[in-house]
């Protein structure tokens, strides 16, 4: 079990950016693939974006279009997502989780620990 804090969310401009950030601990961080999520109000968890356990693999949500990135720091058991060009509809509650699997997953099932989530606003 691996546990997750994130941090970085927060109110935006649209057009604007944030730099999410989710530390881990309690395990092994270079042993899971990481991912993000969000959470709109009323909607079920939308996959954003996953990194392999090296960082060397990547996959974005189909809604990213070159907007997002993901990143991480196996030193510092860390793994960021750095958002640009922030639209309304970007507003969500952001998660990350870690999953076992060497597997680049979409699926939430998949992640088998989550953080607590970090709230990001969109002002028009």
């Amino acid at each position: 079990q691996v546990e997750l804090v994130e941090s970085g969310g927060g109110l935006v401009q649209a057009g604007g950016s944030l730099r999410l950030s989710c530390v881990a601990s309690g395990h092994t961080f270079s042993g899971y693939t990481m991912g993000w999520f969000r959470q709109a109000q009323g909607k079920a968890h939308e996959f954003v974006a996953a990194i392999t356990r090296s960082g060397g693999g990547l996959v974005y949500g189909d809604f990213v279009k070159g907007r997002f990135s993901i990143s991480r720091d196996n030193a510092k058991n860390t793994v960021y997502l750095q958002m640009n060009s922030l639209e309304f509809e970007d507003a969500a509650v952001y998660y990350c989780a870690a999953s076992p699997s060497p597997v680049l997953d979409r699926e939430p099932v998949q992640y088998s620990d989550w953080g607590q989530g970090t709230q990001v606003t969109v002002s028009s």
